[in-house]
This record gives C-alpha cells, structure tokens and sequence, in this order.
C-alpha cells in the first residue's frame, strides 16, 4: 500500500455500501496503474455451489445459513437471533459430510430434521453419529431411523462407568473447505433444537481453524475408540435397552468388572498400561515375583483376573492353578466373581473361608486366617502356577510371612495401594525395593475412576527449619512439641476449614497429625469450636476404633484426627476433607493420606484438601508431592506452579495463596538448581561408588546429576571432585562426558547389550555380528553426531578404550534405563535386518545411523529434515514431535500429528507436499510399489535429560488421506501402540 496516496488510504476507513467498496477499490487500481482491471459497479456475489437441475440430478432447496459460513456466532434461541434448529437444517443441506456428537438422540429432536437428513443420505454425503447410554435418555427408535432411514453409520458406548460424554456438537464438512461446527448445550431433542434456553457457538474453518481441527481430531479419536462400538439395531438394540435401564435406574446390575463389552471384560486404559507392565517384567526383566500399586476402587482386582486370563492364553491354553488370598470374606467374594465374569466361567474357583471348603483345590480364593489353621505342609511349594495377595502391605505380619516364605509359585502377584505400612515398613522390600507399576492419581481421576479433589495450600507461618533432619524427615518428637499446644496455629486451621467447608455439620474430614498428643490436641481445640471430634491413634481400642469410624461414616462425627491409623486400610468413602497437619516427606504417603478421600461416594462431589505448609528446610521436597498430584516431570512442575496448575483432570483444583505458593516455588527452585557442591558432599558422604546407589541413598533422578555445559556436571566428575576412586581423565573425556545424557534411553535387551559390552571392552570391532555391527554405529553417532573426525566407526571405538572413566559412566546410565524400562520391543517383520525394534526408543543419530542413511559425507548432525527416503530399504522415515510448539499449549499445532487409537495414527506431510508430486504419490501408493513407511513419535523435543527420543512405532499403511499442501494422512499402524504411549499421543482423554 506504500504507492497508494493516503486520500486513498484513509477512503478505505469508511466502506459503508457495495458502490462504496467498488469505488474505492478503482481508486487503488488507478493508482497503482492497473487500469484495466477496473470493476463494474454490478457485482454479484457467489451464494453457494450446486449442481444445474435436470434428469437424474438431485437438488435440494436453495438455503444457506443465516451466519455466513465464514463467521462466529453465539446462539441462544433467543428473539431476533436465527433458530438453532433453522441454521442446523441449512447447514445439513449445503454439506458434504456432517458429523454429530451428542450424549443421547431423542425423536422429537430427531423428527425436525428428517427432510434434510433424507436428502444428505440421498445425495451419497456421510452421516456419522457418537453417542452414550447417558442418563438412558436415548431413543432407541430414533437410532433405528438414523440407521435404516437416513443411512447413518452410529456408534453407541455402553459402559455406564465409562459414559462421561456429555458433549453436544455438529460438524459440517464441505469439498470448499468452508467447514462449520456447533458446540453447546443442545442435544438431539426438541427442546434443544426448538424450545429451549440452550447456548451454542458457531464455528468456523476460516474464522477459528485451531478449533476445527481439534474438532475433527477429538470427534475422530472418539470413532477410533473401541469402547464406541458401531450400532446394527437388528443386533444391538436389546443391549442398548438393557444399558439404557440401567443407566437410568430402573435396573440395576451385580456385576463386579468396572467395563463389559457384550460378554468381553475389557480393560480401562489405565489397566491396559498395568497388563503391559507386567508383561514387561516377565519378559523383559525375567521378574516373575510382581508388586501393582493402585488406589482403592481402581480395579486392581479385575487386573489380577485379566493378567491371569492372558496368562493362560500365553501358556496355550493350559489350566494353571491359582491361589487367591486376602484377609477378608467381603473381598474374597468379590474377588471370586471377578474372576468368574472375566474369564467367563460361573462355576470357575472355590471359596475357602467363613467355614466353606475347598474341594478340588485347583483355584482357591483363601482367607490368610484360614490358611494359618492350615498345616502348609499338606501343601506342595510349587502346588500353585498363580499366587495373588491383596492388600499385599499386610504381607509384613507373620501370617503372610510364613505363607510366602513356603510357597514357590511361577507367578507372584501382589496388590496394594499402600506400599508403605505407617510403622514405616515398605512391602516393596519383598520385590527388590520396586514395584512392576504405580497407577497415577491424575490417571484414576481422568478415568473418573476417583472424585475430584479442590487443594488448598495454606501458609500457616510455623517455621519448621530448625527441626532436626534424619534419615530423609523430620524429627517427630521436635515437631510434635512445635504443634502441640500451638494456639496461633490451630486457630488458622480453624479458620480455614470455615471458610473452605462450606457446611461444618455434614462434614467427615480426617485430620494427619504427627503424634497421638497432637491428635489429642487437634480433637480438643475442635470440640471447643463446636465441631464434634476425636482422636484416633494405634493406642485405641478396638472397640472404640470401630465406633469412631462408624460415627465418622455416618455423620455424628465431623473430625477424626489421626496418627498412624488412616494411612492405609481402611475404607469411608464419605469422607470429604482432609486436613495435613504435619509435613508428608514421603509422596507415597501424601498420596495415600490423599486417598483416604477420593473415594466415590453420593454425599460428595469433591474432596476438599488443606495443606498447612510451614516455613520448611530446603531438604523437604516439595516438588515430589506436587508431581506425584500432577503428573509433571522434574522440570515440568515449576512452570505448572507459577500458572498455577492449569492442566489438572476434570473437575480438581490446586490453589496455593500467596505465602505457600512462594515457599513452594522456592523449595523447588532449590530442587531443580541442586548445586555440584552440595551433590559432591553427598558423595563424600556415601560408601559406594555406585551411581545407582548414590541415586536411591539420596532420592534422586539421573536428571539431578546429569548437567550440560563446559565441563559437563556427571557422575565421573562428581566423584573425582569429592575425592573418590576415579580413574584418570584421557584425552577425550570431556567431549565424551558432554553425551553421556544421550544414551539415558536404551531399553531394548540387544542393543543395551552390545552398548554395555562395547563400553567394558568384551567386543572388537573384528568379532561383532552383523547386528553387533549396526548396534555398533549407532553407539558411534551417539557419541560422535558428526564423526567426531575419525576415519570410521571402528577408529572412534578403539580411541575410546583410553577414557576408562567416561565409558564406565555411560555402562552404568545404559544399565539403569535398561533396568526401568517397562515396554516390550520386538523386530519389524517387514524389515527383518534392521537392527532398529519397534516400541524402543532412539535419538536421531541412532535412526539415521540404524537404517543406513549415514555414510561417507553424511552425518546425523547434518540432518535437519522432518522425513527422509532411505533408498536402500526402500523406505520413508517419518520424524514426528506432537507438541511442536515451545509453549505448553498452542491451538494451532496440537492438532496436525495425533494418534487416533492404539492402531490409528493422523499425519500431516510438509508444507510444500502436493498430492500430484513424486513425494506424494510415493506415501499414497506405498503398497503398490512395494515401500515401506516408517513413524517416529516424541511427545516433545527436550526432556529433563536434554534431547527427547523418538519412539518407533514401525511401520504403517496408508489409509486415507485430504487437503493438499500439506496433506492430511491417517495411517494404520502394523503394530499396536503401548498404552502409555497411545495416551501420550492422543488428541483427546482416555
């Protein structure tokens, strides 16, 4: 606009009319010398696209929406404002595809847009329906019209426990790209469409692209969903009745299993992640003596069942004993049934307590009393393939010991939810000090699996930072002394819990407390406030422990405070607030502590959660208890506090005020910044010279030891700066040092085997296999991204044999990632002799180097491409990094790479990729010509050890594809995503 005169410019301020706009439209031509090019004054405007009537060509009437298809709208049904019910019937009829999410299908709401959807169906145009059993609102009869009479293709989720769909949305496509969705309250019913007081927002393609496209993607990942299963009426419409009864209420189930699928026990996908787990053990690690830690009322139970039935398909087949014990009747019952309704089989397993007897003795569901009656030499060690434990932190008394001590299983599984006993025991010691899998409190609660909590972190101005610190804690006795007694105190925790309990009479709130004084104390100060209290401790009898708690669950008692009894093992789910009146070192206890509240209950919808947070030492971890509530990873949490937890499940809140919010933020600043001084005198102070021992004796990550910069921070130089054996440096150590990081992620066995090997000196470049060989250059390029200067791969190893120190490091970082790695990997069939396996992970320099792209010339630090064309495998590699943009949120590029379901995965190719080039045609044809394409996935570019690696999902056929420029794929992957990787990549909650 530099050449335009500003009369000109400024005309353009004024556009009030069509004349107006031509006029000053032939201004600007005029000037800028394009005379020919003038409008005429007679404009017309395209309205819409349509084929010319005649013989055989359908037609439909010529309707538009109201809203221009290019703009936003708020609908509220109100006077004088275009009708939902109008619009929808408008934008029916000028689509090419229309997608529809609602939690139920009403006729009436149905029945108004009849002719429009007749007409989309007699035009060939696509009709897709999501739908739920929600509130058993749906019309089965309006499914059936939708199916047989307008050619809908509709899927239907039955699980009452997994419909918590309760969007209402329309999507409508169209060949011009002028795509318009609905989002708001309206369902398909009459009174949404018509009547009643419903808000809708209109969007659109090219006002809000960002959010079409997660439309599409969220709507797609749903069809993707096998829990959405498609709906025939002629089949399914007595399960969708018998679902919809229940769901209303007026029917009820005795079903145990928290998902059925007709008569398939399906697991949730926070199960799915625990199956894979235990695989994983098994077969990667050889562990067959397993510990599962989950919260009460997440399905452990239906877990134990379902990794029994796998296990038996595993062993072709093969009945295998199986020994159950818990240590009370009511789970033994449940459990049985569990069993039952997952493997099918009503008369599977004999129940051996309350008096009943076992017969057959071949799967037996036992009471840990009734078996200490037992003389356990009538029972052969290895008389059972299959033991399980509930409640497996029982298993310190001596009943458990004794029984586990005898018995020698093939399989041991334990379930608890409370690793560590309140005597300060921790069962993992039964397993090597691990567990094969910790569920996440943000994965039960996305799963609605636990009620939402609200926490509140509220500065109490107590200064705890001259309490003693020992052995990883406070000192009891001294805190006990500074809370008991403490008036100032205990005032503020009154106050708090008025002000955030909004009734104190239907109250049920359990109180931590730090000793049985503090507890006698806390009950004290709340009966004089009015507010019915007692205390319970491990003195109680248990008469009177009993009446507490039963009081507590039926509301004569508001309070209960607590010292080392309501950790773990006992179940009110109408508890509805807890109070931490002691610091919680351990996060596992925190979030046990935390559990006794997230129970599901009708008297509840959230659990109200006070955190006092005093003035702590800098040795209390405070970035432990906030990523266990979370999910954030070590560097993650910081940013998460300071936007004060914007990406918690549904429904949970954590609001710090300002005080506790600093305390917080400075006591993680000091957790992520742990200086090399301070990490040097820890080291001074340990016996070992183990890395692995240094990260368990002091409760820290690889992360914490790992730095960059000149000279890199890691364990080599720690121990040679605080004085340990440490051979000397040669002279390349440092630049090795500076890539140790690089090689934290190695999990699968073959390659963390030749690694290791490599670095201790049992290989030479002369004797290696061919998949040695491969392993080898990839080790190389790990180390040496661009050659490093050496003559080949084979020169680079042999001038490594001179830093003894750096390569012993780099073993042990291998070994430790080997050692947690929870996900099996296996060989491409397709590709047989690459040394690359599908599930594990790599950096770039290992891919490019594992399928040969690296040779003379070329080296991975020259690579910069986001695909590549690998001619000696005849392959397309694709390099894929989901959250592309540095912000942790960003509309415009979540939604281009996705994972639709475990098998499904959505692609966007580069910007400049037509459909009609020789890249094109070569990913769309790939089966034709006999090509491979490859998918690598990151979730994000750096991780709290530097450069993320990239998963290998294998590879993948084409399935469909749209746009142009880039263009949009969806892939069918050949192997089955883990599940923990498929919630990492999808566009949607599980």
């Amino acid at each position: 606009m530099q050449h335009v005169t500003r009369a000109t410019q400024r005309a353009l301020v004024d556009l009030h009319s069509t004349e107006d706009r031509v006029r000053v439209v032939n201004r600007i031509l005029e000037e800028l010398g394009l005379l020919e090019e003038v409008l005429e004054p007679e404009l017309r405007m395209l309205q819409r696209l349509a084929p010319e009537s005649g013989p055989g060509v359908i037609t439909y009437p010529d309707v538009r929406p109201v809203i221009p298809l290019g703009e936003t709208a708020l609908l509220t049904n109100a006077r004088d404002e275009p009708q939902l019910g109008h619009e929808l019937r408008a934008e029916i009829d000028t689509s090419d595809k229309v997608d529809l999410l609602c939690a139920f299908v009403k006729w009436h709401g149905l029945r108004v847009l009849e002719e429009q959807l007749r007409r989309l169906r007699e035009r060939g145009a696509g009709l897709r329906v999501v739908t739920t059993t929600y509130i058993g609102a749906t019309d089965p009869h309006a499914l059936r019209r939708l199916v047989e009479q307008f050619g809908a293709e509709v899927k239907v989720q039955y699980d009452i426990r997994r419909t918590r769909l309760h969007a209402k949305a329309w999507l409508f496509q169209r060949n011009t790209g002028f795509d318009t969705a609905y989002v708001g309250s309206s369902n398909l019913s009459k009174a949404a469409l018509l009547e009643g007081l419903e808000w809708n927002v209109r969007l659109s393609s090219i006002a809000t692209p960002g959010l079409i496209s997660k439309f599409r993607a969220t709507f797609d990942s749903y069809w993707a969903d096998e829990s959405f299963e498609p709906y025939d009426p002629d089949r399914d419409e007595d399960r969708l009745r018998g679902a919809l009864a229940e769901a209303s209420g007026r029917r009820t189930t005795d079903r145990v299993t928290v998902s059925l699928s007709g008569l398939d026990v399906r697991p949730y996908p926070h199960q799915t992640e625990m199956l894979e787990a235990l695989d994983a053990e098994r077969k990667v690690h050889d562990r067959h003596e397993n510990l599962l830690v989950a919260a009460t009322g997440t399905g452990k139970t239906v877990v134990a069942a379902l990794d029994y039935r796998r296990l038996r398909e595993q062993a072709g087949g093969k009945d295998l004993s199986l020994l159950f014990v818990a240590h009370r009747g009511e789970i033994l019952t449940q459990s049985l049934r569990t069993y039952r309704e997952v493997l099918s089989d009503g008369s599977f397993g004999e129940p051996y307590h309350t008096g009943e007897m076992p017969t057959r003795w071949r799967h037996v569901f036992a009471s840990v009393q009734s078996l200490s009656r037992l003389d356990l030499t009538r029972i052969r060690p290895d008389a059972y393939d299959v033991v399980v434990v509930d409640e497996f932190h029982h298993a310190a008394a001596s009943t458990y010991r004794r029984l586990l001590e005898h018995l020698q299983p093939k399989e041991l599984l334990g379930l608890t939810a409370t690793p560590e006993r309140t005597d300060g025991y921790d069962v993992r010691q039964f397993f090597g000090g691990r567990s094969a899998h910790e569920l996440r409190v943000w994965d039960a609660l996305d799963a609605d699996l636990l009620v939402p909590f609200h926490y509140f972190g509220i500065a109490d101005e107590t200064d705890l930072t001259h309490i003693e610190w020992k052995r990883g804690r406070y000192d009891e006795a001294q805190l006990s002394s500074l809370f008991t007694g403490n008036d100032a105190r205990a005032r503020i925790v009154l106050n708090q819990v008025r002000d955030k309990v909004g009734d104190l009479d239907a109250m049920r709130a359990v109180g931590f407390c730090v000793s049985v004084d503090h507890a006698h104390y806390m009950a004290r100060v709340f009966r004089d406030a009015g507010i019915s209290s007692a205390a319970l401790t491990g003195d109680t009898p248990a008469e009177e422990r009993a009446s507490i708690l039963r009081q507590l669950r039926g509301g004569k008692l508001n309070a209960v405070f607590a010292v080392d009894v309501l950790n773990e093992g006992v179940d009110i789910p109408e508890i509805d607030t807890v109070l931490f009146l002691r610091p919680t070192e351990s996060a596992t206890v925190f979030i046990q502590q935390l559990g006794r509240g997230l129970r599901h209950s009708d008297s509840k919808a959230v659990l109200t959660a006070l955190d006092f947070v005093g003035m702590h030492r800098k040795e209390f971890r405070f970035d432990k208890r906030f990523r266990a509530l979370t999910g954030a990873n070590r560097t993650g949490i910081r940013p998460q506090v300071e936007a004060g937890f914007p990406f918690l499940p549904a429904g949970s809140q954590i609001v710090l005020d300002r005080v506790s919010r600093e305390l917080v933020l400075q006591s993680i600043r000091n957790q992520l910044s742990l200086s090399t001084r301070e990490l040097i005198s820890e080291a001074r102070s340990t016996d070992r010279n183990s890395l692995r021992d240094f990260l368990t004796a002091n409760g820290l990550e690889l992360s914490d030891v790992l730095r960059s910069g000149t000279p890199p921070r890691t364990w080599t130089t720690i121990k040679r700066d605080a004085g340990l054996p440490t051979p000397p440096a040669g002279p390349i150590e440092q630049t090795v040092l500076k890539r140790v990081r690089a090689l934290a992620h190695v999990d699968d066995p073959e390659r963390a085997d030749t690694y290791v090997r490599l670095l201790r000196g049992q290989l030479s470049p002369g004797t290696l296999t061919p998949l040695q060989e491969a392993h080898a250059g990839m080790f190389f390029y790990s180390i040496w991204p661009s050659g490093g200067g050496f003559s080949d791969v084979a020169a680079g190893l042999e001038a490594l044999q001179n830093e003894p120190a750096a390569r012993a490091e780099i073993a042990e970082v291998v070994e430790l990632s080997m050692d947690q790695t929870g996900r099996l990997t296996r060989v491409p069939a397709e590709l047989p002799n690459t040394p690359l396996r599908v599930h594990a992970q790599y950096q770039r320099e290992e891919i490019l180097a594992g399928l040969g792209w690296v040779r003379k010339g070329r080296t991975p630090n020259n690579f910069r491409e986001g695909v590549v064309w690998i001619d000696e495998l005849q392959s397309d590699a694709f390099f894929v990094t989901l959250k592309k943009s540095e912000r942790e949120y960003s509309s415009t590029t979540l939604y281009r790479d996705y994972a639709l379901s475990p098998t499904m995965f959505h692609w966007e190719s580069q910007s400049t990729t037509s459909v009609d080039s020789k890249t094109g045609q070569r990913y769309i044809q790939h089966r034709e010509r006999g090509t491979n394409i490859l998918i690598f996935v990151r979730e994000a570019k750096d991780n709290d050890l530097g450069t993320s690696p990239y998963v290998f999902l294998g590879p993948a056929e084409y399935v469909s594809h749209e746009g142009d420029r880039p263009i949009a794929f969806t892939w069918r992957l050949k192997y089955q995503m883990p599940m923990e990787l498929f919630l990492a990549a999808s566009a949607v909650a599980a």
